[in-house]
C-alpha cells in the first residue's frame, strides 16, 4: 500500500475515530473466568479495560507510563469501582503480584518484548491467563493482505459507530503511541521461547492476540490452550 493511501486513511481517521484497541475488549473478556480474584492492567490508558476487568475481578491494579492518562482515568472512575490506578515503568514498578489475570493491550510494543513477558510470566498465579492485544510491523504478504482487507471494514464500522458524524477522540485514543517494530513472525518465535504453549493469531485492524495460560500447581504438561 502506498504512503498517500496510508496518509488518506489517517485523515480519514481524524475525523471519524474510533477505538480500536475497545473492539477487543469483549474477545479479551471471553478468554477469562467468570469471576477472578486479582487482575493486572499493563498499559491501563484511560481505564476502560480495567473498569471492565473489575465486574469480574475482587481487585484490579492498572498501570501506564503516562501521569497525564492516570490522572484521566482516575477521574473517570467512580470510588465504589475495585481498580487502583498507578503511574509507572512496567519493568520496575509493577505491583506485586502474584495476579490471576495479566491483560496488555496495545502497550507490549513500547516494552523491551522478551524482559516484558518474563516480567508477566513471573507476575501471573498457577492457574492464571495472560492475554494480549499487541501491534506488529507488516512483513509478509500474509500481513499486508489482511491490512488491506482490514480497510474497507475499518471505513464501515467508523460510519456506523459515529453515526457518520465528525466526532472527537475518544480519550482512550489521546495517549502517546509509536510504530511497532517487530514483525509478527519475529513475535511469535520470541514469545514462545518465554511462554511455551502460547497462542498467538494475527487479527483485523493491525493487531495480533496472544493467550497464555500458566499450569496450576502440581500440573504436569503443556499449559491448555484457549482461545474464543
Amino acid at each position: 500500500m502506498t504512503t498517500r493511501a496510508f496518509r488518506a486513511i489517517d485523515r480519514f481517521h481524524d475525523v471519524h475515530p474510533w477505538d480500536h484497541n475497545a473492539h477487543h475488549h469483549p474477545w479479551i473478556m471471553r478468554q477469562l473466568p467468570r469471576r477472578f480474584g486479582r487482575a493486572l492492567d499493563v498499559g491501563s490508558g484511560s481505564g476502560d479495560l480495567a473498569r471492565l476487568l473489575a465486574t469480574r475481578a475482587t481487585e484490579v491494579r492498572a498501570l501506564d507510563a503516562d501521569r497525564a492518562i492516570v490522572a484521566r482515568a482516575r477521574e473517570l472512575t467512580g470510588p465504589a469501582v475495585p481498580v487502583t490506578f498507578t503511574a509507572g515503568d512496567a519493568l520496575t514498578e509493577t505491583p506485586p503480584g502474584p495476579y490471576d489475570v495479566i491483560t496488555c493491550v496495545a502497550t507490549l510494543h513500547h516494552l523491551p518484548f522478551t524482559e516484558a513477558l518474563d516480567l508477566f510470566r513471573r507476575h501471573l498465579a498457577p492457574g492464571g491467563t495472560l492475554v494480549v492485544v499487541g501491534v506488529s510491523r507488516a512483513a509478509s504478504p500474509g500481513d499486508h493482505l489482511l491490512g488491506a482487507a482490514a480497510i474497507p471494514l475499518n471505513i464501515a464500522l467508523a460510519l456506523i459507530k459515529n453515526k457518520g458524524r465528525r466526532v472527537p477522540r475518544p480519550v482512550s485514543m489521546t495517549a502517546p503511541t509509536r510504530p511497532a517494530a517487530m514483525s509478527f513472525a519475529e513475535i511469535v518465535r520470541d514469545a514462545r521461547r518465554v511462554l511455551p504453549g502460547a497462542r498467538l493469531r494475527r487479527r483485523l485492524f493491525w493487531r495480533y492476540t496472544l493467550v497464555w495460560h500458566r499450569r496450576p500447581a502440581g500440573v504436569r504438561g503443556p499449559s491448555p490452550r484457549g482461545d474464543r
